[in-house]
């Protein structure tokens, strides 16, 4: 016993030296420093610091109080605390070859409970598979399964929102479709380029999924991404894996398996141009007496390029001009529009020049008057010998009268509106191919008989 008890006060002997030499001793010198400091200015202050016991009552509070700071803050570590982690994976066990899984969430969120200091253990501790759900063991039909997750921290407590889910089993099938290509960021092609034909590395495709799924995939499609063309030239080109996708017949993707899952596209650009000239269109009405002169145009032809069957049927590029109550020559700076179907033209803008003189007219006899928009199976004809003519009036400058070719003076009757037989009185309208000229027609209806 005696021996026991010898033991113990060397025990506590080495730790008074200890707190002595740890605590009381740095603080005594730093009392005696503040009292060395003190001494010539407060008597007062020299005989506590003076007094061995005092300094050491002084130590032993100042001891406590740096015991409950640090006792006190370390409280923060082991007070209980909740953290959530947010749209975690969740990693589903089934035979993917076979089945069809509907309901499972993507991710899940966790709440992890516990001391902070084993809530950021556990924070570092986890991985993109701690969330899992065993499904190998159902067959088909709806299930009601537990998510689990992997406890990294035994001290931690974790819950799953949702912690259970409804799912369903499918067997799965497969079936084939046809695939077509659709062209992304078509307008971030070159402006003089157009893709003539696309080539697909697959024309068919397996879709797996569940026989209801399949039911909904109306086409398959290959996204093919012209931003993934590299220096586009005239010739072929080939982008590589354009993701394929599924769609139900209101353009909507249906999530099925599609293999393969990408395919190669081969392009071939082309580059369909054509030459037209330019024409000056007068837009408004010039000054009363005077008609234009002469236009002149800082060029006169224009390249333009498009799709075939665009330009095909595009004859020559408008340029118009406003001349309302213009009575002396000026000079157009012009923006050119393009015409529908063109993608780009050879020059932007174009200058055009215009000399006014004194108005003329001219009078042209004898234009033969042609039907339109007659409906299939009628026929029409004039009501007499003097409906199947008129005269056109003319006017313009001198020079251009005496240049007009008139045979470019067209007359027309529209009959879209006549759809039974019988004698009709129709409106005449003319044209001419000059439009620096106005045309009007002397008589302004003729009578027109519609037959079967």
């Amino acid at each position: 016993m005696k021996k026991i008890i010898k033991k113990f006060c060397l025990f506590l002997g080495k730790i008074f030296k200890l707190i002595d030499k740890i605590i009381i001793t740095p603080v005594m010198k730093v009392f005696i420093r503040i009292s060395n400091f003190f001494s010539q200015n407060n008597k007062t202050f020299e005989r506590i610091f003076a007094n061995k016991q005092a300094l050491i009552v002084i130590s032993l509070i100042l001891a406590f109080l740096v015991f409950w700071i640090v006792d006190n803050n370390s409280n923060a570590l082991v007070d209980s605390s909740a953290e959530i982690l947010y749209s975690q994976p969740l990693n589903a066990i089934y035979n993917e070859e076979a089945y069809v899984i509907e309901g499972l969430p993507e991710t899940v969120d966790v709440i992890l409970i516990g001391r902070r200091s084993d809530i950021y253990l556990a924070k570092q501790l986890s991985g993109s598979d701690e969330i899992s759900v065993d499904l190998r063991e159902l067959s088909v039909g709806t299930h009601r399964v537990n998510l689990k997750y992997r406890q990294g921290v035994s001290s931690v407590e974790y819950k799953l929102d949702p912690s259970t889910v409804t799912v369903i089993v499918y067997d799965k099938v497969s079936a084939t479709r046809e695939v077509t290509a659709e062209v992304l960021h078509r307008n971030n092609l070159d402006s003089k380029l157009d893709i003539s034909n696309i080539k697909l590395s697959k024309t068919e495709v397996t879709i797996k999924g569940s026989a209801k799924k399949l039911e909904e995939v109306a086409y398959v499609k290959a996204l093919i991404d012209i931003d993934n063309l590299v220096d586009p030239t005239v010739g072929e080109t080939t982008i590589t894996g354009n993701k394929l996708l599924a769609y139900n017949n209101n353009g909507e993707i249906v999530d099925v398996e599609i293999l393969p899952e990408t395919v190669d596209a081969t392009l071939t650009l082309t580059s369909t141009s054509k030459v037209v000239p330019i024409r000056v269109v007068p837009v408004g009405d010039i000054a009363l007496g005077y008609a234009i002169e002469s236009t002149t145009t800082s060029i006169s032809n224009i390249t333009i390029y498009g799709d075939e069957d665009s330009l095909r049927n595009i004859e020559y590029v408008p340029v118009k001009i406003d001349i309302s109550n213009l009575s002396a020559y000026k000079e157009f700076n012009v923006n050119l529009e393009k015409p529908s179907g063109v993608r780009d033209m050879s020059e932007k803008t174009v200058t055009v020049k215009v000399n006014i003189g004194a108005e003329a007219q001219k009078e042209v006899t004898g234009v033969h008057i042609q039907t339109i928009n007659l409906a299939n199976g009628l026929k029409a004809s004039a009501g007499s010998a003097a409906d199947s003519e008129i005269t056109v009036l003319v006017k313009g400058s001198k020079k251009l009268l005496d240049d007009l070719d008139t045979t470019k003076i067209t007359a027309t009757v529209d009959l879209s509106e006549y759809t039974t037989p019988g004698e009709y009185e129709v409106e005449v309208k003319v044209s001419g191919e000059d439009l620096r000229l106005s045309y009007a027609s002397k008589t302004k209806k003729i009578k027109i008989k519609i037959s079967e």
